[in-house]
């Protein structure tokens, strides 16, 4: 089986490229869909074979095998981590939002502040908001064209915003940063300082480009004060639909209160599908996740040579980790509808609105490149095209003008 068998028989019932999706979201079903962080690639072996092993037995009896999960979360880490776990630090959520949307809650009260950091994954504004706690934002600075952390502005935060919890995006969704040793130990002595318990949401741990290296807040911890989200096996292994979270509490009081309202809502018990596939991907899926990880560098390689030589109006964040590439368009001085007028109805693109990642980003999108590398031509391709063509500010493209333009 080829990393590159494309998920071609059932894609329209994906979210990412279901048309019902496509027309309420961009207003078309004519784009190449290149928005959700997910794959288009297969499983890997093991995992598909270890679910028709379970299908094929054809019995769906009570199964608690967590123990062996966390073991093979365990095992794989030290693999390619060199992270020593404690498999009873680990709890099992439904999935990652499930479990940091419990930590805010069970480790905030209502009106206090949670700060997140700008421009970042959509969803915790809605984790945060609906638990009726304070969002504040820390700001990533750009620095010679590379996102850095404002740790002035950090503190400053952390000093005056009644701040109890932080979380942390590590890798960082969507601008692709892997946050090194020093700016990891820095953060955690801010939060120390200030009694702010971080929430590091690793998600994309194990999706990391050379020369970059990840540090888990977990190895730096030494307080045992702060909680990781690790373990889910959804980016790494394209398991978004069949996987459960896992929270890594090393504080003993902390992992007893999350444990106890996880076992009190039966939110623990999983199933068997996810378990045993879970178990195959970290055991058996490794030589499936370094050549995904060779082809993803090609690609991004492949991208930032198009977009220095043929792109010179979009500015790119070169990705240290995640599958994901933020784009700046603001050189090209479009309004959001304009810009969105430009990808979506003349690149025919489907990409991520940097609006979802917070405000004063709507010059940026977010491109999925965990997809062929010919697809992947293919859109930058297009999007080269249609800014060569040229929209007016209001969205009219030229060619209405009496422009020769293809597009």
């Amino acid at each position: 089986m080829s990393l590159l068998d494309i998920k071609h028989e059932v894609k329209n019932k994906f979210a990412k490229s279901n048309p019902r999706f496509l027309e309420s979201m961009f207003g078309s079903t004519e784009v190449t869909p290149l928005w959700i962080a997910d794959m288009d690639f297969k499983v890997a072996e093991p995992i598909t074979k270890e679910l028709a092993r379970l299908v094929e037995r054809g019995i769906y009896s009570y199964e608690f095998i967590e123990k062996d999960v966390f073991k093979a979360i365990k095992d794989w880490n030290f693999r390619r981590n060199q992270l020593d776990l404690n498999t009873k630090a680990f709890l099992q959520v439904p999935g990652v939002l499930t479990g940091i949307s419990l930590l805010v809650r069970e480790l905030s009260k209502e009106g206090e502040g949670v700060v997140v950091q700008t421009p970042v994954y959509h969803q915790f504004f809605k984790v945060i908001k609906s638990a009726k706690r304070e969002v504040v934002e820390n700001p990533l600075k750009i620095i010679e064209g590379k996102y850095t952390i404002d740790f002035e502005d950090l503190e400053l935060k952390f000093k005056n915003e009644n701040v109890k919890l932080m979380i942390l995006c590590n890798p960082h969704n969507p601008v692709g940063r892997v946050w090194t040793k020093e700016e990891m130990t820095k953060l955690i002595e801010l939060a120390n300082q200030y009694d702010v318990t971080i929430i590091s949401d690793e998600i994309h741990s194990d999706i990391i480009f050379s020369p970059s290296k990840f540090t888990s807040i977990v190895s730096l911890d030494t307080l045992n004060k702060h909680v990781a989200v690790i373990g889910s096996p959804a980016k790494t292994f394209g398991m978004h639909s069949i996987s459960n979270g896992y929270l890594y509490i090393s504080n003993e009081e902390i992992h007893k209160q999350l444990k106890d309202v996880i076992t009190g809502m039966y939110l623990d018990h999983g199933n068997a599908l996810s378990a045993y596939a879970t178990i195959a991907a970290y055991t058996q899926g490794e030589d499936w996740l370094n050549e995904l990880l060779a082809y993803l560098q090609k690609t991004n390689n492949w991208i930032e040579d198009f977009v220095e030589k043929e792109l010179p109006e979009v500015k790119l964040f070169k990705p240290e980790g995640t599958y994901q590439i933020w784009l700046d368009f603001s050189s090209l001085n479009l309004s959001e509808d304009a810009l969105n007028h430009l990808v979506v109805d003349k690149a025919n693109l489907a990409l991520t609105p940097g609006n979802w990642f917070g405000d004063n980003h709507s010059s940026f999108m977010r491109l999925n490149t965990a997809s062929t590398l010919s697809t992947i031509q293919e859109a930058f391709t297009k999007l080269k095209e249609a800014i060569k063509c040229g929209v007016d500010v209001k969205g009219l493209d030229n060619k209405s003008q009496g422009s020769c333009c293809s597009c």
